[in-house]
């Protein structure tokens, strides 16, 4: 029977630094308080770059849209413009017509005046109308860099933010704050840009 206690005993003993073992390496397994912060501040990050890239695309595709119809309309004052040439240039022929028979045929020369006067108006008009043209193509260009603009303050806001999020990563895996804390520090320059976006 002693040696049988003995054994028990022993084994006891190898059980109990057993348990010491495995609860020492379990709390290495345990990560330190920081993770949690370092995982929510992450994950925070995280939202953030995804808000960011959905305004970056947002504005991206408002800027496609306004060019498209600037590039519309450039083409509507182009063709306005060689409309009001072809009324310039068929004035200027009944006003040569005219002059060259202005002593011989005064009811043709008349005539050609009165043609030569009725372009030179219609010219006006669509003058009038190409210049509006023309303001609208400005407008739509000046909206288009406005979207631009903005844009560039989200991608790069987004482009902190992944950095960020990879530091972060890199610290979780290393166990290093200083990681963490730098990645912090961009992620705060991403913050920035993001609210530029906006104003």
């Amino acid at each position: 029977m002693p040696e049988e206690s003995v054994e028990t005993s022993e084994l006891q003993e190898k059980l109990n630094e057993a348990l010491e073992r495995a609860e020492e390496a379990g709390e290495e397994r345990v990560s330190p308080r920081w993770t949690f912060q370092l995982s929510l501040s992450t994950a925070v990050i995280a939202v953030l770059a995804a808000i960011a890239s959905l305004q970056a695309g947002t504005l991206i595709n408002d800027a496609l849209l306004v060019k498209n119809e600037a590039v519309l309309l450039q083409a509507r004052a182009s063709d306005q413009w060689a409309y009001y040439q072809a009324k310039g240039i068929k004035g200027v022929m009944f006003q040569t017509q005219a002059e060259t028979v202005s002593g011989r045929n005064p009811m043709l020369t008349h005539q050609f005046q009165d043609e030569a006067a009725r372009y030179k108006k219609e010219q006006a008009e669509i003058k009038t109308e190409a210049d509006e043209i023309e303001k609208q193509v400005q407008e739509k260009n000046e909206a288009t860099e406005h979207f631009l603009h903005h844009h560039h303050f989200y991608a790069l806001s987004v482009t902190l933010f992944q950095v960020a999020i990879a530091l972060s990563a890199i610290a979780a895996l290393t166990r290093r704050k200083l990681l963490w804390f730098i990645g912090l520090g961009i992620a705060a320059g991403g913050l920035f840009f993001f609210i530029r976006g906006f104003f």
